[in-house]
């Protein structure tokens, strides 16, 4: 009996407390601008604070307003590990809060997919992967993938970007099978027949991140590259097999709000890689350059451009040309290859929110949880003007070499899984294509 009536006064004592926090807590909505004194998570029954807390690009005692609270939503959604993520300011007795309230995402993936390789639907590819996100609640990324039908291919990867939280070290380690249709048509000529690759790859990263945008990193790798036989020019070595060495060096730069399709800030990348160094008779060089900048203009009208350039010099065998019509395309153009030693790319776009942040919940699928049920959803217009070309080394870099698209098209988003796009394009003579793609242009 005594039992009963100390349970029934603890309860009583804990529901006058709740209800007294309801009534003295405040609650800023519309235009504010407040001194964070507390910030407080919830939500994260896997996830580690720290994780959250490293992408906000302000702390306890600086003022916070409802563009920033926006801009850093966003920021850590684009983590991928959450469906929901929102930030509500909160005043409580003298003191002001922030209360980060998100909802993870699901993070075990044995599932069978479908994909593109080159985004080329002629290249269709399935399988099997097994996907473990956020790890240990840090973040970390367990992957196995097997995939059939073109290229067929098995790979490992594990990326860890919180390798050491107070250092702000990063790592990832990747090897893998692949079989790899021949892209180049010289090498084809050549041989006067198409042709495939067997690669065995195997590659690890460490990096430190400096501050929240910056990051340097350095990659170590071997690749072993067999080929059917040996015309020089298609091999690296005077072999018919490549056994390569890779030293790569990747600066990279971030202020994207979100980095699956962002509205607002800066992204830029170099890499450069020495591939061979002397070693097996292989020596050549593969430089980088990917920047974008992205800007909100009015209302839900954003801009973004981007500029693109891989170069490479040595003896360079023909599967590491720089093409465009693989991962690199120009509306317009979209199955038109190009290959040389270089190649340079532009792309300028507008992008109009139809519909913004649409809560999707299908709950009411069985068996399946509900974390993976839960998708936020957007549509968004887009306007958009392509250009790119490519060369060898002596070539002249002139404009009528480059080949030039326009068009209009929808995204589809259902964050943080997938983008559907789809688009029309004319190139410069007026022919008209339609594309369907399964990422964002860039």
């Amino acid at each position: 009996m005594h039992k009963i009536i100390y349970l029934i006064c603890v309860m009583m004592l804990l529901t006058s407390f709740v209800h007294a926090m309801d009534e003295d807590t405040i609650y800023y909505k519309g235009n504010y601008s407040v001194v964070i004194d507390s910030i407080i998570i919830k939500g994260n029954d896997i996830t580690e604070n720290f994780v959250i807390l490293r992408e906000l690009t302000f702390g306890i005692g600086d003022t916070l307003n409802p563009v920033l609270a926006d801009y850093n939503r966003e920021r850590i959604y684009s983590l991928n590990i959450f469906n929901e993520v929102r930030l509500q300011p909160f005043k409580f007795g003298n003191k002001n809060f922030l209360l980060i309230d998100i909802e993870e995402s699901w993070y075990i993936y044995p599932i069978p997919f479908i994909a593109l390789r080159d985004r080329d639907w002629n290249k269709l590819t399935y399988g099997v992967r097994v996907r473990l996100k956020n790890f240990r609640g840090r973040n970390e990324t367990l992957s196995g993938i097997m995939e059939l039908g073109y290229d067929p291919s098995f790979n490992f990867y594990y990326t860890n970007p919180n390798l050491s939280y107070k250092l702000d070290l990063f790592a990832s380690l990747q090897f893998g099978y692949s079989e790899i249709n021949n892209d180049s048509k010289i090498a084809e000529s050549l041989a006067g027949t198409d042709f495939n690759h067997k690669l065995y790859f195997g590659k690890i990263i460490f990096g430190k991140r400096f501050g929240l945008y910056h990051r340097l990193s350095t990659a170590l790798g071997m690749d072993y590259i067999e080929t059917p036989f040996y015309i020089n020019g298609i091999s690296a070595s005077d072999q018919r097999i490549d056994r390569t060495v890779i030293l790569g060096f990747t600066y990279n730069y971030d202020t994207r709000d979100l980095v699956q399709y962002a509205t607002d800030g800066i992204f830029a990348e170099i890499d450069y890689e020495f591939k061979g160094m002397g070693i097996n008779n292989i020596n050549y060089r593969v430089s980088y350059l990917d920047f974008r900048e992205y800007r909100k203009l009015f209302g839900d009208l954003s801009g973004k451009w981007r500029f693109a350039a891989r170069h490479t010099n040595g003896k360079v065998p023909y599967y590491d040309d720089s093409f465009i019509g693989l991962n690199e395309r120009i509306r317009g153009h979209w199955n038109d290859l190009k290959e040389g030693n270089d190649y340079y790319v532009g792309s300028v776009e507008l992008n109009y929110y139809i519909l913004k942040d649409y809560r999707l919940n299908v709950y009411f699928v069985p068996l399946l949880p509900k974390s993976l049920l839960s998708y936020r959803v957007g549509l968004v217009g887009e306007l958009f003007v392509d250009t790119g070309t490519t060369r060898f080394i002596g070539e002249p870099l002139t404009l009528k070499k480059f080949n030039t698209g326009y068009g209009a098209g929808l995204s589809l988003l259902f964050l943080p899984y997938l983008i559907i796009r789809f688009e029309y394009a004319f190139n410069e003579i007026g022919r008209s294509e339609f594309i369907f793609d399964l990422s964002s242009s860039f």
